[in-house]
């Protein structure tokens, strides 16, 4: 896993950047997604996940994949729920 520093107020949606729900695997772009480790003062250690093309052209503010970890996972689990019920209601 590598390390890096993003901006502290970067979020998983920003005001032109496209929605990824749950854990990307690749990028709008086609390039695979990073894990990285954040190392800015308001989020440090908080890992997430960065187009591997927007880090290899230190591209910021751009609308290249990166999303908090934990938030995917969240976004993982909430699908999970959801596909859960819809099996249970099919059964019942």
């Amino acid at each position: 896993m590598s390390t890096a520093s993003t901006p502290s107020n970067r979020s998983s949606v920003g005001r032109d950047r496209r929605r990824v729900v749950g854990v990307p695997k690749l990028c709008w772009c086609g390039q695979s997604i990073v894990e990285l480790i954040s190392k800015s003062t308001p989020n440090p250690y908080r890992r997430y996940y960065q187009c591997s093309l927007a880090i290899q052209e230190k591209l910021s503010n751009d609308q290249h994949t990166c999303k908090w970890v934990d938030e995917a996972y969240l976004d993982e689990i909430e699908s999970l729920c959801a596909r859960t019920l819809s099996l249970q209601e099919q059964f019942e």
